[in-house]
């Protein structure tokens, strides 16, 4: 497998062409900042520019990393979902604190999110889990995200018997599946550049107050 690693190791980045980053024209909240660059990633194309990777840490303090797809944004924070029994539900009522990370390639840009994440309330999960497709919301409704699988068939069969369960009870919901707020206290925005002179600026909530500062690339 050598040939590969040489692969690994001889990988050119960051080749460009990319848009420029006018910080001087930047809005006063990251939300809107965001929102016009997610526009930019559609305008190019980016595959699933929705997803994102989420960062927890465990009780022990160890981090943990997964990728998932943003639900929604708006001035209040940025949203995902998932089930307070899986392993991300069990890291975030250790511990609450999670960061986000978007990365589009093909426009050399980086979107960085720290913050807290908030559970939504039971009639909001409600309607974000009937808004999934029945297959999602089969395995759902299975209940053994993260749990040891013995063998495919297994799985197969459970979720068999809840898609059946599906055609009697179609608006059934999982009592687990939650919607998270995550209120961001810093955003960092990252504009990659050919020449290695990327440009960084980062948001600082102070006081319920956005602050903007350039970073050192």
């Amino acid at each position: 497998m050598n040939h590969v690693r040489n692969k690994i190791q001889n990988s050119k980045t960051l080749l460009g062409p990319f848009p420029t980053f006018e910080v001087q024209e930047t809005p006063y909240s990251p939300c809107e900042l965001f929102l016009k660059w997610f526009q930019v990633a559609l305008e190019h194309d980016i595959h699933e520019p929705h997803a994102m990777t989420l960062s927890t840490v465990d009780k022990e303090g160890k981090p943990d990393s997964r990728v998932l797809i943003l639900k929604d944004v708006d001035e209040e924070g940025w949203y995902f979902a998932t089930s307070t029994n899986s392993e991300k539900g069990k890291q975030l009522r250790t511990n609450s604190n999670v960061s986000l990370n978007f990365y589009w390639a093909l426009i050399g840009r980086q979107i960085r999110i720290r913050g807290n994440a908030i559970k939504m309330d039971k009639e909001t999960n409600v309607k974000d889990f009937l808004n999934r497709g029945k297959v999602a919301r089969a395995i759902s409704l299975i209940g053994k995200q993260s749990s040891i699988l013995e063998k495919q068939s297994d799985f197969e069969e459970a979720l068999s018997d809840q898609l059946s369960n599906l055609e009697d009870n179609p608006v059934e919901a999982s009592d687990s599946w939650t919607l998270y707020k995550v209120r961001a206290n810093e955003v960092e925005f990252w504009q990659a550049d050919e020449k290695r002179q990327h440009v960084r600026l980062k948001y600082f909530l102070e006081s319920d107050h956005w602050i903007k500062k350039l970073l050192w690339a």
